[in-house]
């Protein structure tokens, strides 16, 4: 996978110019001073990615949110076991998250984190109490990401249709990433993860592999039927390398596209239209998704398209315009 410069390997993830088998990834590029915490968390890792389905991405977060409490521990504790994990501990260590200023969003992360590696050391005899079960999860306060008007979509999209229309193969790619993101609402790292052979280009259709390694067909439309149809048949063959597989982006060098380079993609690409938002791939998702309700699409269709396991996750993107439900009003109220 081409990362800004440097390849991962087939065999492990490579962070910090180091590697680490399958069994575990390896943050911070070096590792910590008790062996036996540094062994039970890359059992803990076999077990997100083995038996929960857990991505890369979340695996990373939860190893690096139990290294800090670790360090925590270590500096109170020196050579504390997991026993002393106890609920004062645990509340000392999110107390000290808070007043360094984490964002409820992380400390709600962090909490999860605990829980869960708590409860899988209880499961494993590790210990013989779940101090964490007592611990209340911060609710994160969920805000809405900036979202573009639908004329200023269709211009992002005619940006990234002009930059292409030279035959660059990145600009192809880059185009690709605009329109497939929008087009769909998926996720930067879904797109990322796709192979040429999860595109059905007689239906229009993508195989989606979304969060809990759950799997949806998502459609696209003409114009980024037209964005992949290119690349497919001039970027692609002209970055691809032996080393490239079956990924369906490409890097510069030929691995498989970075989510970080996708990205900043979308931002370059944003920068490029006027009075639009700053916004990355996800401001892309929350638009799609917007522009559907807007449309009259279904809550529960978005929902599947979105790959979302619960209804209310959906109901945040159904902030439709006041001009809408201002339309809606007049047509539907009897005194309107």
């Amino acid at each position: 996978m081409d990362t800004g410069g440097q390849e991962r390997s087939d065999r492990g993830i490579e962070y910090g110019g180091q590697e680490r088998s399958d069994r575990g990834i390896e943050y911070g590029g070096q590792e910590r001073s008790d062996p036996a915490i540094e062994a039970y968390l890359e059992e803990f890792d076999e077990y997100l990615a083995l038996e929960r389905g857990r991505s890369e991405h979340t695996r990373r977060a939860y190893l690096g949110d139990l290294r800090s409490l670790f360090d925590f521990l270590a500096e109170r504790r020196p050579g504390a076991g997991l026993t002393a994990l106890t609920l004062p501990v645990l509340r000392s260590w999110l107390a000290a998250q808070a007043t360094a200023g984490a964002a409820r969003s992380t400390l709600a992360r962090r909490t999860s984190a605990v829980k869960t590696f708590t409860a899988w050391a209880l499961g494993r005899g590790l210990l013989t109490e779940d101090a964490a079960t007592r611990l209340q999860v911060p609710k994160a306060r969920r805000t809405l990401p900036a979202v573009l008007r639908q004329d200023q979509a269709r211009d992002a999209m005619e940006a990234a249709k002009s930059g292409a229309e030279q035959g660059d193969p990145l600009a192809l790619r880059d185009r690709l990433i605009v329109e497939m993101l929008y087009a769909t609402g998926i996720r930067v790292s879904e797109l990322c993860g796709l192979d040429v052979d999860d595109v059905d280009t007689t239906r229009r259709l993508l195989r989606v592999l979304g969060k809990g390694n759950k799997q949806r067909t998502v459609p696209y439309g003409e114009p980024a039927h037209a964005a992949l149809t290119a690349w497919l048949t001039e970027g692609r063959p002209a970055l691809a390398t032996a080393g490239s597989g079956a990924a369906l982006l490409l890097g510069a060098r030929g691995g498989r596209l970075d989510p970080r380079q996708a990205r900043t993609v979308v931002h370059q690409t944003m920068s490029a239209v006027a009075g639009a938002p700053d916004i990355g791939p996800h401001g892309l998702r929350h638009s799609a998704a917007t522009h559907l309700l807007e449309g009259g699409a279904d809550l529960r269709v978005v929902q599947e398209l979105l790959g979302h396991s619960t209804l209310a996750t959906t109901q945040l993107y159904t902030h439709v315009t006041v001009a809408r439900l201002r339309a809606v009003h007049d047509q539907a109220h009897p005194r309107a």
